[in-house]
């Protein structure tokens, strides 16, 4: 709780209990008590005067201030020097203390009313600090002895003081706790003095233990003494062994083996079994492996010189990632060739491969049965394990002539010209010309071998256009009739009176069939009627689809 917090909330509990307004000053500051809250106007104040209690029904005068008139001073005791009046009327009290803590009344006049507004002091003095004494040389194993003595000095009221063992408040009659507290009061400052006083019986889990104590009071911030450590002596009962290495540890890195035993005082010396061999170390409880190899992966002990029965082990593991692929590096092969690919992973442990091409992640490895001009680029494998990775790549160029993979045309969205358009494969970058001169070149950028180069022209005679594509390793070329449009409407005009003269032959051809239809079914007219029936409606079919043909002529 903050300082003011603390103050306004014990000034409030006093009021209930008293029934009069209380103040809370500091010990050594600056205490201003107020006259009816500062309520009156100063206008219509005529005269202002403090006194305070005495005891015994006594009350001595402190100062007076008229409306006119400057303030007097009257007091002689101890209040002398240390008191003045604020513009407010409130009362000045300097350097406060605890006989200071006694009721102040103000009295008002005004007009012809007299009244008086007692005020009850009460003043808090946060401990001066908090000091441990009396500290225990050694603890003994499961016996209850004197660990020492907290004490929170100078206070007011008496501050509460909390022993802690790693930051954890100790509890009296808890297993193994006595805690036993007293308070002196200072017969000249009147200031408080808190002692506690710590019974414990130690544990093997003890000997670590930071023990503390702190003070906590209703002013001030919390105060906490430096921390102690205590010996406890026991003998050795368990030994482990430590592992201190990177993570993951690889090839090259450093591994610390660190033999602990818990007994008190713990042994300094130890063997250290490494792999068939025993190296004893003295006053130490580390062996340093440098540069480590995959060969050192192994189980390893460490053990008491005076007890070598007494042994720990640890396993150690190197991990490593070895990958190996070819071809590496610049790769230039022909189009239409093969190019097989080895890649070699040498690892400790599961591995996950992915590959990418020009930072596009693939499905799965690329293989190059007959390789093309897309397969161009920058083809890059990563081999994860756990937290190793390793990467290899290849620039992968393939090279060869140009092959122009298709010519056309087409009509410009305007319908006035013609769109003449080239597409080529190759590698270097095959340069386009053509037979004729034209307009609005346009090359598209050159992906994974291939491009395309458009022109636009106007012809005003039917010709033929060739497209040639180059490069170091070839030329290819070829060719496109190109018809004018007046060619174009004379061929439309054609195509029509074509498709007229073929209905009006089929027409006839239709007709001259007919007749001969006609012909044989006079001379086989003795046939049943059920034949004639049936001549009568094909001969009715054979019309309509003569009729039929006739109007398409027409047409």
């Amino acid at each position: 709780m903050h300082l003011l917090g603390s103050l306004v909330l014990f000034a409030t509990i006093l009021r209930q209990v008293s029934g009069l307004e209380t103040v809370v000053g500091l010990y050594g500051q600056t205490l201003e008590i107020p006259c009816n809250k500062g309520a009156m106007k100063a206008e219509d104040v005529l005269i202002t005067k403090w006194k305070y209690d005495k005891g015994d029904g006594l009350s001595g005068d402190l100062l007076v201030r008229k409306k006119t008139e400057n303030v007097s001073i009257s007091a002689t005791d101890e209040y002398k020097g240390r008191i003045n009046m604020a513009a407010n009327s409130s009362l000045l009290l300097s350097s406060a203390k605890l006989s200071d803590q006694r009721t102040f009344t103000c009295m008002m006049v005004v007009g012809l009313d007299i009244n008086e507004y007692p005020v009850n002091v009460v003043v808090y003095k946060a401990p001066a600090g908090v000091e441990i004494s009396d500290k225990a040389q050694e603890l003994e194993i499961g016996k209850l002895a004197k660990l020492a003595t907290c004490v929170a000095k100078d206070a007011n009221p008496p501050a509460n003081v909390t022993w802690l063992k790693n930051n954890k408040p100790l509890v009296d009659g808890g297993k193994g706790i006595s805690i036993r507290a007293s308070v002196q009061v200072d017969p000249v400052s009147g200031l408080s003095s808190t002692s506690s006083t710590l019974e414990y019986s130690a544990t093997k889990e003890d000997t670590d233990a930071q023990f503390s104590c702190s003070a906590r009071h209703n002013v001030g911030k919390e105060l906490a003494s430096s921390a102690l450590t205590f010996t406890i002596t026991y003998s050795t009962e368990n030994i482990v062994l430590q592992v201190i290495a990177p993570e993951p540890l690889v090839e090259g890195d450093n591994v610390t083996l660190k033999c602990v035993a818990d007994g008190n005082p713990a042994p300094t010396s130890f063997n250290f079994h490494l792999k068939g061999d025993v190296v004893p170390v003295k006053n130490m409880n580390t062996y340093t492996l440098t540069h480590v190899s995959r060969d050192t992966t192994g189980e390893y002990q460490c053990s008491l010189i005076g007890n070598p029965a007494m042994m720990a082990s640890k396993d150690v593991t190197v991990n490593y990632l070895d990958i190996n692929l070819s071809p590496s590096g610049n790769v230039v092969k022909t189009a239409g060739e093969a190019l097989e690919l080895s890649f070699q992973i040498d690892s400790s442990g599961d591995s996950k491969v992915s590959w990418t091409k020009d930072n596009v992640k693939m499905q799965k490895e690329p293989k190059f049965n007959k390789l093309k001009f897309s397969d161009s680029g920058r083809y890059e494998s990563e081999v994860k394990m756990g937290a190793l990775s390793k990467k290899a790549f290849f620039d992968l160029v393939v090279e060869g002539a140009p092959v122009i993979k298709q010519l056309s045309k087409q009509r410009s969205e305007d319908g006035q010209h013609k769109v003449l358009i080239c597409e080529a494969e190759g590698s270097p970058k095959p340069s386009v010309s053509w037979s004729i001169n034209g307009t609005s070149l346009d090359e598209s950028p050159f992906i994974n071998g291939k491009v395309t180069h458009k022109i636009t022209v106007v012809p005003t005679v039917n010709l033929t256009v060739s497209c040639t594509v180059s490069n170091e390793f070839g030329v290819d070329t070829r060719d496109i009739n190109v018809s004018s449009h007046q060619s174009e409407d004379a061929d439309q005009t054609k195509l029509v009176v074509g498709v007229v003269v073929g209905l009006l032959i089929a027409a006839m051809v239709i007709g001259l069939a007919y007749g001969i239809y006609q012909k044989k079914s006079k001379q086989g007219s003795w046939k049943t009627g059920e034949k004639e029936n049936g001549s009568s409606e094909e001969e009715r079919k054979l019309e309509e689809k003569v009729e039929e043909n006739s109007q398409k002529a027409e047409v």
